[in-house]
């Protein structure tokens, strides 16, 4: 793989316009070696180099072992065809490189003055970014020092604060007395010499037993600089405040009842609660180092690349003084990697304590390395697979099976397609006298999982065009890093769905032409039942069989939009309710399974509840559920976060529900005054869902942006995709005026299965629209850099100067 996709497929999604822009760069030496080639013969001038290096063929041997004697104790050579003179000027504040190219007058130097200047701006956009992230981690660092200086006090607080005081009187009496045995705890780095960096922080774990000569040999000299062991002090939890973050239905009703405070009578169960969130925090800032120092490498790999092309290019020995310059630069001696990083401690208490502190100038490698041992130790209770478990994500495995029987299952499913087209042809099940009733019974039944099959193979579609375009959607939707599903997997699993469905369909085909089977009639109706029972107890299995963490966020997720207003919003939750508001056919044919088994007489195929006041209520009820937990979800953020557009969306979303219920009456009750309503509220929601989907959720229709009508950036080269799209959603949004204005239905089409082919419109333009509001997210992470989840800290300081 050549270097320039390699670095693409390894950047940072959201940071990638802070990564030198290696394609850019390889586009200007090409245009110098194009000038090279057309005057290599015409111009004695540029072929002054080759000319040298044939010569050079001709030259004495020097021998394998002269060059090396004359290097010892000499000076090194000067070099007189010295290239490039690379230095750094003070401007705005920063600091930023600049280059003076020296051959400017050769054939060609203006070609080379420009990549020069090029790689300078490159370098410079690296470095800037690069020292703002670590500024960033600083910060984060300094607030998770004081967050575990709180919990350490906490700790002491919620167990036995006595035995802890006793223990470290006896170990304080111990140090004075110069006693090194067993007991002895970790010395402080006070007086670490700044060359010696993290190599001079130790850790000593207290044990029983007894200690090995080394180990003795070290505790000792440790013990020679070591400071009194002092406990937190439980007086920092007077300085604090828990958060009350509203995140659960409890929290959030709490929060409405009281505000966020500081509890004199802590609890285990709080303990427990802000050690999860501080284990949180830990891994998020972990990958967050991790990926720091990936960019630093990545950057460094990619100016070495290039100037070794340069070089190649154009014969020279540049490469040399600039990448001196790299290595000497901020972002070239930290790898080193170097962090400017406050003090930032871990202890437990007890029987071990570990002091970690991050000196003026510290490597990401040692820092990484040294807090994989502090979180094993304080999380994990020193499991240390189970700790980097944790800590590092998971890679994702391809698997061939995955691939064989998706192949599998499309193969059987295409077949039972077959299958049942012959069945319908050879015995005229379309000509059949039933063919009404069992539209109307049977029909609803089974379109449920063709509209879940339709949903999860749109899905499929744009989490492959999501990766393809470069889209980080796991790290939108949070999910656990290599817990996703990829698009195979999401064809499998609609796959296997359908040979399910359709293999229940054919089977009761048969069992119902059959006249050998007639006296089993009951059994015959069960089969759709006995579809959703299999389904259900393979979605709620809590084996790890068929993706178990993947079916355990989307019961979560789905949990959290029925308790819309009580869980925080996150964008998992909102978007799986988006989701269910193209599914109001799907949603009312759950209603029909409710009804018809427990309500009806399902042996008869008897559907008189229809007819009821009752089922008319709840048919209306069923259908506004998804629309009103989305305005329920917009009006929390809209508390929350105290943005007018959440209000606005709300909005939205209510005049959705007004103009379903009116259009479901007029379905129910016909008339023109329903007509007239219907027909005035869906056109008001349909403009505004419209407006709202293409501004809003897509981000286009930008008069003054780089691409007309469209916006600065797109993911996809080809613009008439877009606008495509927007005319698609438009069309596919007037679908209601099927129902309103009453279209004649074609005369092969049965009223069912008009209703479900309008559904399955509406399940098609969600998936266009998924794609475009993920690529809209995702840009906006990438104009942000925001490449990491924000987790809330368990305290905060009431005393600004203890900040």
């Amino acid at each position: 793989m050549k270097f320039g996709r390699e670095l693409a497929s390894q950047m940072v999604p959201e940071w990638q316009g802070a990564y030198m822009d290696y394609n850019n760069l390889k586009k200007l030496l090409k245009e110098i070696l194009r000038f090279r080639q057309q005057n290599s013969l015409s111009d004695p001038m540029a072929r002054t180099g080759s000319m040298r290096r044939r010569l050079t063929l001709s030259r004495a041997f020097s021998g394998l072992t002269n060059r090396y004697n004359n290097l010892k104790g000499g000076s090194p050579h000067k070099n007189e065809d010295e290239v490039i003179l690379v230095g750094s000027v003070q401007q705005e504040g920063s600091e930023n490189y600049q280059t003076m190219f020296l051959k400017l007058s050769d054939a060609g130097g203006e070609y080379e003055l420009e990549f020069f200047k090029a790689l300078d701006d490159e370098f410079n956009k690296v470095l800037k970014f690069y020292k703002e992230k670590v500024q960033e981690v600083k910060g984060e660092a300094e607030e998770l020092s004081k967050q575990m200086d709180v919990l350490i006090a906490l700790r002491i607080k919620v167990d036995k604060p006595g035995v802890v005081h006793k223990f470290a009187s006896e170990l304080n009496s111990r140090s004075s007395s110069g006693y090194s045995g067993p007991a002895t705890v970790v010395a402080s780095v006070n007086g670490v010499k700044p060359g010696q960096g993290m190599d001079a922080i130790q850790e000593v774990e207290m044990s029983s037993g007894g200690i090995s000569g080394d180990e003795q040999i070290r505790t000792e000299s440790q013990n020679k600089n070591a400071s009194r062991f002092r406990p937190a002090q439980l007086d920092v939890l007077g300085q604090v405040m828990i958060n009350v973050d509203p995140e659960t239905p409890v929290s959030t009703l709490r929060n409405v009842i009281m505000s966020s405070k500081s509890d004199p009578s802590f609890s285990e169960e709080e303990l427990r609660k802000v050690e999860e969130k501080l284990r949180q925090a830990f891994v998020e800032f972990y990958q967050q180092l991790r990926l720091l120092k990936s960019y630093c490498f990545l950057n460094m790999l990619a100016f070495s690349k290039i100037m070794k092309k340069y070089d190649k290019i154009t014969s020279r020995n540049a490469s040399k003084s600039y990448l001196e310059m790299v290595d000497k630069s901020y972002l070239g001696s930290s790898e080193e990697v170097i962090i400017h990083c406050v003090s930032l401690r871990f202890t437990v208490v007890y029987h071990r304590v570990l002091v970690l502190n991050f000196t003026s100038v510290v490597q990401v490698n040692k820092l990484i390395e040294r807090l994989e041992a502090a979180f094993i130790k304080h999380f994990t209770n020193g499991n240390h697979r189970k700790g980097m478990k944790s800590l590092k994500p998971k890679h994702k495995k391809e698997r061939h099976r995955t691939t064989f029987f998706l192949g599998v299952f499309t193969g059987c499913s295409i077949a039972l397609v077959a299958g049942i087209i012959v069945s319908i042809h050879a015995r005229e099940i379309l000509n059949h006298p039933g063919r009404g009733q069992y539209m109307d019974t049977i029909f609803p039944l089974y379109s449920l999982f063709g509209y879940i099959f339709l949903h999860m193979l749109m899905y499929g579609a744009n989490t492959y065009f999501w990766k393809r375009f470069s889209v980080n959607y796991p790290f939108i939707f949070g999910f656990k890093p290599g817990t996703e599903l990829g698009f195979r997997e999401i064809f499998l699993v609609a796959s296997g769905l359908s040979v399910l469905a359709l293999a229940a369909t054919l089977a009761n085909l048969d069992m119902e032409m059959d006249q050998r089977t007639a006296r089993f009639q009951m059994l015959t109706e069960l089969v759709p039942l006995g579809l959703v029972a299999v389904v259900l107890l393979i979605t709620f299995c809590p084996f790890n069989i068929i993706y178990l963490s993947s079916r355990f966020f989307l019961i979560r997720c789905a949990w959290h939009c029925m308790l819309a207003p009580l869980y925080k919003v996150t964008m998992p939750d909102f978007f799986l309710a988006d989701q269910l508001t193209s599914q109001i056919q799907a949603i009312r044919c759950i209603q029909f399974y409710i009804c018809y088994y427990i309500w009806g007489d399902f042996t008869a195929r008897s559907t008189t509840f229809v007819q009821s006041k009752t089922f008319e209520i709840f048919y209306i009820c069923v259908a506004i559920v998804p629309f009103w937990s989305r305005v329920l979800q917009c009006l929390r953020r809209l508390f929350e976060e105290k943005n007018i557009s959440h209000g606005f969306n709300s909005l939205k979303y209510f005049s959705t529900v007004a103009a379903l219920i009116l259009r479901t009456i007029y379905d129910l009750r016909r008339g023109s005054f329903w007509r007239i309503l219907a027909a005035s509220s869906s056109g008001f929601t349909t403009i505004y869902n419209t407006y709202w989907d293409i501004v809003i959720d897509w981000g286009l229709m930008q008069r003054n942006s780089k691409n007309p009508w469209l916006r600065d950036k797109l993911l996809v080269s080809n613009k008439a995709v877009y606008f495509i799209a927007i005319v698609v959603n438009i069309l596919l949004r007037l679908v209601w005026m099927q129902l309103v204005l009453d279209i004649q239905e074609a005369p092969f089409l049965h009223r069912k299965a008009m209703v479900a082919l309008v559904a399955c419109l509406e399940i098609l333009r969600r998936g266009i629209w998924n794609f475009f509001r993920l690529e809209n997210e995702h840009l906006n992470n990438v104009g942000k850099y925001r490449a990491f989840k924000h987790v809330p800290l368990p305290f905060h300081y009431t005393d600004d100067k203890i900040m």
